[in-house]
């Protein structure tokens, strides 16, 4: 999940850039901005540093098993004569 305040901030500091003469509404533009930012980031298919984490740790065991299994393999053909 995207932690709110970070879009709020973002938000502010694109209110900030907003020219002098724009600033009266201020807080519509920010609230515009971060209603922008939420509906973009919702149409992604981002996932959480957890789940990241999680996917990550079972790959680094799969590379370390097909690691092992490759060297069991290459050991095996090494000690089989080559009949062909």
């Amino acid at each position: 999940m995207i932690d709110l305040n970070h879009i709020d901030a973002l938000a502010r500091r694109l209110s900030d850039l907003v020219p002098p003469g724009l600033r009266e509404s201020r807080e519509e533009l920010q609230a515009t901005f971060k209603s922008a930012l939420q509906a973009g980031l919702a149409r992604l298919d981002l996932v959480t540093r957890e789940e990241f984490e999680v996917q990550r740790a079972v790959l680094l065991r799969t590379r370390e098993k097909l690691d092992a299994l490759e060297l069991a393999v290459a050991q095996l053909e090494a000690r089989t004569p080559d009949d062909a």
